[in-house]
């Protein structure tokens, strides 16, 4: 099963001790084969809606800047809870926020 991990944007800058604490994490889901993709994201962005032949092409994709995603991890694990034990450990590194898990079908 895989699932998109997604990190909501906290304006802060991270400090040295929260990278090598990442890379750690990182560098165990990578020897384990759970983590497939990880980046951070641009706060700009945008927003493509359509109706009918309208199509409409704006900045976005979010109101306020602590509503965007900042980053995110995708991660093949054998089921929810696994992807949950995940979350709960990145925030634990991170510290306070918001993080959206959602699985990702096909592919």
């Amino acid at each position: 099963m895989r699932y998109l991990m997604m990190s909501m944007a906290n304006g802060e800058r991270p400090d040295e001790k929260l990278f090598a604490e990442m890379a750690a994490f990182i560098e165990e889901m990578t020897a384990k084969g759970v983590l497939l993709a990880t980046g951070g994201l641009a706060p700009e962005g945008v927003v493509i809606s359509s109706a009918g032949d309208e199509m409409t092409v704006t900045d976005g994709p979010f109101a306020e800047a602590r509503e965007a995603v900042g980053g995110f991890a995708l991660v093949e694990v054998g089921s929810k809870e696994e992807a949950i034990e995940l979350g709960r450990r990145f925030r634990r590194i991170v510290g306070d926020g918001t993080s959206v898990i959602q699985q990702v079908f096909g592919g």
